[in-house]
């Protein structure tokens, strides 16, 4: 019986067998690992902005435009992204965008100003771009079919990890040794994972000589998604779906819980650690609610309509005693994880010979999302001025009620979709 955990030699030359399942087990948790550093530097914002700003003299402004360059950059590098896996393998793409994960961290640990964050922070954005997609394209091309889903879950599920370790973890590096010294440490941990990857990965041979897409190619091919009945609404909820999590958790729930709260680097840290554990655990959930409930809509409602409400909530009364919080936050995580469900909902609603063009539509529209919530949260906290170095909590009642709208344009957006399980 043939090892599951190590695809065939293709008969067309397509597939190079991994010699043992040891040696998969190796490459896989570095190919995870490299997703992990990819979600830790997406997210570390959130519990070092106060100190951040402290160090650098940031303003609310410097720091959405520091936070959001990130989710800008990897949606711009899509579509060329997804032409040079084609074209280079996922191989040669991850190496190279290793360099530019190394040098951007280390430029981040080294920043003394606004500016330098900036550049660091978009260089990260575009080499940490090709960390979920080149391993998927990895397990497509070089595992068989049946074992797909398998391996992408174990991406997705080590990836998740780098959230965790950018909350209670981060504080509690950045307390021992410094943000600087344990960002310049993250680079040296992607130095290691880009020696694995190449000692372990092996580069499948090109089945049949594929057609060489131009970028020009592949941005017809995401107007052809966008054209179809549908796709545009569920770009809308893709682009409200994770922005809540990247609002709160990715930057702006930070500096609330210090300016709000008065909570230090540690107390940080371990909130925010909640909500990042419940949307992992949330994940898991979502994923199986299209089974439970039948479809895809009512699930992806009440995840949607569950967190906007959240929001509104605090919108509402700016604060909630301790306990309350720990809960708002552990609700807040769980709630948000609906993303799974949408996804789903796009793949089903998309013909098989658009499903790449429409993953890579609905995934620009995710980043986007997280774009634009935190860039516009920053411009609107701006507008209040700071009293004793922090802001007014009717600053964050307005990015909470503005956020809690952002939600209900996707709902609506939404709510006309068909639902192909209907």
């Amino acid at each position: 019986m043939t090892d599951p955990s190590s695809p065939p030699t293709d008969p067309a030359g397509g597939r190079r067998p991994v010699r043992s399942t040891t040696l998969v087990v190796a490459l896989v948790a570095t190919l995870g690992a490299g997703y992990l550093v990819s979600q830790f530097l997406r997210n570390g914002i959130a519990v070092l902005a106060p100190t951040l700003t402290a160090d650098l003299g940031l303003s609310a402004k410097d720091l959405a435009l520091v936070s959001s360059v990130f989710f800008f950059v990897f949606v711009a590098v899509q579509i060329p992204l997804g032409v040079a896996i084609d074209r280079f393998g996922p191989k040669r793409v991850m190496l190279a965008f290793a360099g530019l994960v190394i040098g951007s961290t280390l430029l981040f640990a080294a920043a003394a100003n606004a500016g330098e964050l900036l550049v660091a922070r978009a260089l990260m954005g575009v080499g940490t771009a090709c960390y979920l997609m080149a391993p998927l394209a990895y397990y497509a091309r070089a595992f068989p079919p049946e074992r797909f889903a398998t391996l992408a879950g174990l991406q997705l599920g080590v990836g998740t990890l780098g959230s965790l370790f950018a909350t209670a973890p981060l504080a509690l590096a950045t307390a021992a040794v410094g943000w600087r010294a344990t960002f310049a440490a993250t680079a040296g941990l992607m130095g290691v994972i880009a020696l694995l990857v190449a000692v372990l990965m092996r580069e499948p041979k090109a089945v049949a000589e594929a057609r060489r897409e131009t970028v020009a190619d592949g941005l017809r091919g995401v107007l052809a998604v966008w054209r179809l009945p549908d796709a545009s609404r569920l770009f809308v909820m893709n682009l409200t779906a994770y922005s809540s999590f990247a609002l709160v958790v990715g930057l702006w729930g930070g500096p609330y819980l210090t300016d709000a709260y008065g909570h230090d680097l540690t107390a940080r840290g371990a909130l925010l650690f909640v909500p990042a554990l419940t949307q992992a655990a949330g994940m898991i959930v979502w994923g199986a609610a299209d089974r439970v409930f039948g479809g895809y809509k009512v699930p992806t409602l009440i995840g949607a309509l569950a967190t906007a409400l959240l929001l509104l909530l605090l919108a509402i009364v700016g604060t909630l005693p301790a306990p309350a919080l720990w809960a708002w936050l552990a609700a807040f995580g769980f709630c948000s994880a609906f993303l799974p469900v949408v996804i789903a909902h796009g793949r089903a609603c998309f013909p098989d010979r658009l499903v790449g063009r429409g993953m890579t539509l609905m995934n620009m529209g995710t980043m986007g999302g997280g774009f634009l919530s935190q860039l516009l949260g920053g411009l609107l906290i701006h507008q209040f001025a700071p009293l004793a170095g922090r802001y007014p909590l009717d600053a964050y009642r307005a990015v909470f009620l503005a956020q809690f709208v952002f939600c209900l344009i996707g709902v609506l957006a939404y709510v006309k979709v068909r639902d192909p399980h209907r």
